[in-house]
């Protein structure tokens, strides 16, 4: 894919996207502090989104401890953020379907206690961010991503990676792992791509835990069901939280069509170790990286 056949309307759309997933993730992570309740936090993340003039991607990620990614607060959890949790505050937005997913942790309360895992992670995405150029092959952002968080002692989730992204699509076919020796994919110019290294003190693996309250549509599922219908209308086949579902006949469409829904566990990290993460959505510029959800000043890795 060249950048030149993508119009330069489509690169604003992503840059705007970018800019407003920026903005959002910085407001998670101020308001991610003791006594605040998930839910809150996550529903007022998701509201910046829809200020700003644009839709959230999937719901606000807000996974603790050693719950590495996919948790979303249910409609009735009332559970709040405690001093010392580890916090991965994984936000997306889109402006008709360009999207932009980016995350970052924060140690509530700043107790101090994990910051080399925090700085982990931020290291190994700015040293994967550093490698990205057109026909670089993706083992080498992996190996950059790995060798950074190693270099403070810990170890990178090899069974979470980055991902291509596309209109609609935001895992669109491509992996960007965290670990070499996975892939012998290279970029193209012109595509988007997020790279998203976790780091642990665990053994580097994930589980599958609870249901994380967040579900997407497999496919469309046509009009004969008109709440249905009118639920694909609004997210098609991006993630969403199952509180977005607010309507009875909305609740209960769900219900019915279960067997045409993803579910998403929340991944737990496999040895019971805490989890950061850090998160830009890049595009691949002509000779380097284009890093569309950094906003100076504004918070974030």
């Amino acid at each position: 894919m060249n950048a030149l056949l993508r119009p330069p309307s489509e690169l604003e759309r992503w840059r705007e996207a970018g800019a407003i997933a920026a903005r959002a993730r910085a407001l998670g992570l101020r308001l991610t502090v003791p006594g605040a309740k998930r839910r809150d936090v996550a529903e007022a993340i998701e509201s910046f989104v829809r200020e700003q003039g644009a839709e959230p991607a999937f719901p606000a990620n807000l996974s603790r401890n050693d719950e590495a990614a996919h948790y979303t607060p249910s409609a009735d959890d009332d559970a709040v953020f405690e001093v010392g949790d580890l916090v991965k505050v994984d936000v997306g937005a889109h402006l008709d379907g360009a999207i932009a997913d980016t995350a970052d942790t924060v140690e509530v309360g700043g107790t101090h206690r994990h910051e080399n895992l925090v700085r982990a992670a931020r290291e190994g995405l700015r040293e994967g961010i550093a490698r990205v150029r057109p026909g670089v092959r993706v083992d080498e952002i992996s190996r950059a991503v790995a060798s950074a968080i190693r270099a403070r002692g810990l170890r990178p989730i090899e069974d979470l990676t980055g991902h291509s992204i596309e209109r609609y699509l935001l895992h669109a076919g491509k992996s960007i792992p965290n670990v070499p020796g996975m892939t012998a994919a290279t970029l193209e110019e012109g595509e988007v791509i997020a790279i998203e290294p976790f780091a642990t003190n665990g053994v580097g693996r994930i589980a599958n835990g609870p249901f994380g309250n967040i579900a997407r549509f497999r496919r469309d599922p046509g009009l004969g069901d008109p709440a249905l219908a009118r639920l694909f209308g609004r997210f098609r086949t991006l993630p969403f939280a199952m509180r977005w579902a607010d309507a009875p006949d909305e609740r209960a469409a769900l219900r019915r069509a279960r067997r045409g829904l993803q579910t998403y566990p929340v991944f737990l990290e496999r040895g019971g170790g805490l989890v950061a993460q850090a998160e830009h959505t890049v595009l691949v510029g002509a000779a380097r990286a284009e890093v569309l959800s950094a906003v100076p000043g504004n918070g974030g890795p």
